[in-house]
């Protein structure tokens, strides 16, 4: 039996056993939806101008109802639509904070790992330097030294991320080396890129896909605290955060122009959690022989 059929048959068990936790199902539905309705959203949207800074104050703080199911804010936008639309800001965010994470963290963590020596003593220890800051306030102050906007802000986050990927795959990579598979790539002359490509990090992607799926939740919930505090996303286009900003000054009286977004984080956040733990036991090894 070939690798690619035993790795195969591995991932096909590890469907099963996700799909046999309803927690895990739920996860999976609630991301679907979340991404959806992210990729969607001009057309989702039932009042799509006000996605853009349309602004009609005659209809200003309507309670949810007919119309407009979640109500309208202290402008008269329909908060339904700038929901869906900061889904688009605030979920996608989160995935290029963790993309980019991922991409540099792995590239440090798998040359730390395969070359070590000083190659590794110098770039973990700047790994630990980078770990020591509170990752939020490192966020914080490179977003506010970039100047707001979008990509500035996922900039700054993902420079926060990275560390935790390149530990993680450091320690992989320094198991997986020793594998009889890699002594024998090295063997016939096989070069350090080829190894590390074909051999080594097909064989780690399990543990970074689970960290990943984990980590797009917090990576949401950076994103909506930094729009919270004014730094990054700016109106009129919406994102969670900043609507959660900007109608705490309208509590309790007008309680849906902050109840909806702040609900959006919860679930989005929560399905991704129940994704998470669902792909850890999916791809735990210690399941696999079960």
């Amino acid at each position: 039996m070939s690798a690619l059929t035993v790795r195969r048959a591995e991932w096909w068990r590890g469907f099963r056993r996700l799909g046999q936790s309803s927690l895990s199902v739920l996860g999976l539905f609630v991301v679907a939806f979340a991404l959806v309705v992210a990729l969607a959203a001009p057309l989702l949207a039932p009042y799509p101008h006000d996605l853009v800074g349309a602004v009609d104050t005659a209809i200003r703080f309507q309670p949810p109802n007919a119309r407009h199911w979640f109500g309208t804010n202290e402008v008269g936008q329909d908060v339904l639509s700038l929901v869906i639309g900061g889904a688009r800001v605030s979920l996608l965010a989160g995935i290029a904070v963790v993309a980019l994470g991922t991409i540099a963290g792995s590239i440090v963590g798998a040359c730390a790992g395969y070359f070590g020596g000083l190659i590794d003593e110098v770039l973990m220890r700047f790994t630990d330097l980078m770990l020591t800051v509170p990752s939020l306030i490192l966020a914080m102050a490179v977003a506010a030294a970039l100047g707001g906007g979008l990509g500035e802000m996922i900039l700054a986050i993902a420079l926060s991320w990275w560390p935790g990927y390149a530990r993680l795959v450091r320690g992989e990579v320094v198991a997986k080396k020793q594998e009889l598979f890699v002594q024998a790539a090295q063997a016939i002359g096989a070069g350090s890129s080829h190894i590390l490509a074909r051999h080594i990090l097909p064989n780690i992607v399990s543990a970074i896909v689970v960290k990943v799926s984990l980590d797009i939740g917090f990576a949401i919930l950076t994103v909506a605290s930094l729009g919270f505090i004014g730094i990054g996303v700016k109106p009129p286009m919406p994102e969670w955060g900043l609507m959660l900003a900007v109608a705490r000054s309208n509590l309790p009286g007008y309680w849906w122009t902050a109840m909806f977004p702040g609900l959006a984080i919860f679930v989005t956040v929560y399905g991704f959690n129940l994704l998470g733990d669902g792909l850890r036991d999916m791809l735990d090894p210690r399941d696999r022989v079960r």
